[in-house]
Formats: structure tokens, sequence, C-alpha cells
């Protein structure tokens, strides 16, 4: 369960190029608007959608342009595996969290106040003690895959998880020597999940493995909501670019 710049990359390629036929088949009246990767509203009909799983037909396409550019026939079933089985239903409050984060910071200019309370590797760490304690013993496989979630996320945030208005912020705070799973928190996390089926689906993972890691990540979303009020900010702090707008303002 790795994840590569090469597969991030990959992806992103594949986001632009599709963003670019959508836009020559909308005709030369309408506006080509840019794709900001966890903006809830990146659906079809541009408005903010409550359901922020990823678009089927997308993913449907980049399996295929993916199937086209490989000849090998086991490569290809894997793909359409991975297709089919993943499917990570966000539970409906979780949804409207994702909505009011992204209403909160493109909105209002406003900002997760960082570091986090409860960081990424908080959460992560007490979903495996509660596994460990409910469970018995912990399974390698539940330990490997948290971790796996640990590593997509620090390497997946800068690229694919943040709104241009916080990447200020991502640099001041987030060194060499400072992961972003040790400052940020649920709500970036989340974000996470809604990205995770695109990812997934650039990397070769057998089917037993593919099952098991969708029922794992689905009842770690399960955490996440019944520790939502704990995890989550009710309110964000305001920007540098809301406190700039003020200033002009005044002056």
């Amino acid at each position: 369960m790795k994840l590569t710049d090469e597969n991030i990359s990959k992806q992103q390629a594949l986001d632009k190029k599709q963003g670019v036929e959508k836009n020559a088949k909308q005709g030369r009246s309408s506006q080509p608007k840019p794709r900001n990767s966890a903006d809830p509203r990146n659906e079809k009909d541009d408005t903010i959608n409550n359901d922020l799983n990823v678009d089927k037909e997308e993913t449907k396409a980049n399996v295929a342009k993916g199937k086209k550019r490989k000849a090998d026939s086991a490569t290809e079933k894997g793909n359409a595996s991975a297709e089919k089985l993943i499917k990570i239903q966000i539970p409906s409050t979780l949804k409207k969290q994702l909505v009011d984060d992204w209403e909160f910071i493109t909105q209002k200019n406003m900002l997760v106040k960082l570091p986090r309370s409860h960081t990424v590797d908080d959460m992560l760490t007490k979903y495996l003690e509660i596994r460990s304690k409910k469970d018995g013993v912990m399974a390698d496989s539940v330990g490997e895959i948290i971790n796996g979630i640990r590593s997509y996320f620090n390497k997946a945030l800068p690229v694919i998880l943040l709104y241009k208005e916080e990447r200020q912020q991502y640099h001041g705070i987030v060194s060499d020597n400072v992961s972003p799973s040790s400052v940020y928190g649920a709500e970036h996390l989340l974000r996470l999940f809604v990205k995770l089926p695109e990812l997934l689906a650039c990397v070769k993972i057998e089917e037993e493995t593919l099952i098991s890691l969708q029922q794992i990540l689905l009842d770690f979303l399960k955490h996440l909501q019944k520790n939502q009020s704990a995890y989550f900010l009710s309110s964000y702090e305001g920007g540098t670019r809301s406190k700039d707008s003020a200033r002009s303002k005044d002056s």
C-alpha cells in the first residue's frame, strides 16, 4: 500500500487531461474553471455536492485510459477489480463536515488553527488502541493499513489535499523535519478519504487485500464519526487574506 510521487503525478495528469476534455465539449462560450482537488464543488454540475464520493465516471475513465497503455492482461484485470471494489461511503454527517470545511476556507477566508489538538498521528494511534482492545490481538494487516494511511496523508497533503488559501499556512508550519500528520487533524484527514479511491486505483493491490482495506477504512470513518465533536473544529480562525482585506478597507 505504497503511495509514490509518481502515482500522485499520474493522478494529477489524468485529472488535468480530463478537465481539458470536458471544457472542450462545453463549447467556446463556456469558460474553463481551474480545478481545486480538495473542493467539494468538483462534480459535474460545478456546485457544492453533499455527496462527496469520487465521481464514478471519472474513476472509470482513469482506469480505462490506464488499460489502453498496458498490454499485460493480468494488470488490466487488477485495474478492473480496483475500479469495481474501491468504494468508500462517507457518512452523511461527515459529508456535511466536508462542505462546512470548504465554506469556512474558500467562502469565509478562514483557516484551521494549527497545530491541531488531536493530530492525525493521535487519531490513528487511538484507533489502533481501540481495535487492539476490541479484537484482543492486533492483526498485522490493520497496523499496516493504518501506517499506510499516515504515509498517504503525509505525501498527498501538500499535493492534492490543500485549498490554495491554505498553502501559505502550510509553508509556514511544516518543515523538512516536521510531518503533516503531526500538525494537521481530522479536517484534512477526511479530505484524504475523498481522494483515496482515485489514488488507490493507481496502485496494484490484490483483490483480497483491497476488500480488507475497504473494511478497515469504513471502520475508521465510523470512528471519526463517533468522535466527531472531539476531533473536528466547530469554528475556524481568521486567515491572512481576510486580515489583509480588513486593513485595505481601513486605509
